[in-house]
């Protein structure tokens, strides 16, 4: 895979020392895993019509900081399935957690479980979906603030992460106010805002969500090829008009060039050709590029624009729209 690296609005120059005799330097906190040993317990965040929700929390031991960055992640699945535990997202965890994050990884109620999330399923109930996972992720995020102290989180640097239906999750859990939920929805805080989002594979019903006041830090990750969740902007699972699911959303590639307009900072990993397979592939792969993220946007606050860009050998056609692509 060749990768190319585009810079827009931010440079950055590094400057190397090939003398291989000097002492190596030291781990860095946020970027290098420097803790070996890492506690993981498990909790019931919330019961909602007798659904047991539960998180996974994820703790550095023998950390001296007592407010440290929260990871809050929301597993993919389509709303049907997936797993907060999984052996993928477990990995990741545990990855993040000795750089020196705490990590919660959350179950949400699965209001798709034995249904379709397609083209056949009416737009008013995947919008409904959206909220009720809206909801979920708000009532861990007041457990989890209720409880700043004893798990050692900084309220402040309370980052939301999510993959595939998990990354449209949390975008709108993110940018989505009172008065677009449902009126069983929580309320958050008074005062608290997430600090950043990263949407791997995700999208958004309307980008003007996002304005200059409320916009924060985010990462994408996305294939250009993905035939779920649009690159762009385009129908969810690209429907039809006329046909019951027809909802346009907007992804990875419209936000950043969103944010890029309005002055504010992203991350954008594109892979020209890729498909959905993105909405899980940073988890594995991109481990480093995650933290570098989060330690420098949201835990040191640079303003950077960063698109970087990745190629595949076989690209669709929706490619031909991407001058960087071709």
């Amino acid at each position: 895979m060749l990768r190319i690296i585009l810079l827009f609005s931010s440079l950055v120059f590094t400057s190397f020392n090939w003398n291989t005799h000097e002492t190596a330097p030291p781990l860095e906190r946020y970027i290098d895993p420097i803790f070996e040993s890492i506690e993981q317990r498990t909790t019931i965040y919330a019961n909602k019509n007798n659904e047991v929700l539960r998180m996974d929390v994820y703790r550095p031991l023998s950390d001296t900081l007592s407010a440290r960055p929260l990871l809050l992640y929301v597993h993919g699945g389509g709303f049907a399935g997936g797993s907060r535990d999984d052996k993928l997202t477990v990995s990741f965890a545990e990855q993040m957690t000795r750089r020196g994050f705490v990590v919660v990884s959350i179950s949400y109620r699965l209001t798709m479980k034995n249904k379709s999330f397609s083209c056949d399923q009416a737009r008013r109930n995947k919008i409904r979906t959206f909220q009720m996972a809206v909801e979920d992720i708000r009532s861990a995020t007041n457990y989890l603030l209720d409880r700043k102290k004893e798990l050692g989180i900084d309220p402040s640097r309370v980052c939301l992460a999510g993959s595939s239906a998990g990354a449209e999750a949390v975008l709108h859990a993110a940018y989505w106010q009172d008065r677009d939920l449902l009126d069983s929805a929580p309320h958050l805080q008074e005062g608290f805002q997430y600090a950043g989002v990263i949407s791997m594979a995700g999208a958004i019903v309307d980008k003007e969500l996002i304005t200059s006041d409320n916009a924060i830090p985010m990462a994408f990750f996305h294939g250009t090829c993905d035939n779920l969740v649009p690159y762009g902007t385009a129908p969810h699972h690209y429907c039809e008009e006329g046909e019951p699911g027809y909802m346009t959303l907007h992804g990875s590639y419209a936000l950043a060039e969103h944010l890029r307009e309005m002055g504010k900072s992203y991350y954008l990993f594109s892979h020209c050709g890729g498909n959905h397979g993105w909405a899980s592939y940073p988890m594995e792969g991109m481990v480093p590029e995650i933290a570098t993220f989060l330690k420098e946007q949201i835990v040191e606050g640079q303003f950077q624009q960063l698109h970087y860009l990745y190629h595949d050998s076989s690209p669709c056609e929706r490619v031909e729209g991407l001058p960087f692509c071709k």
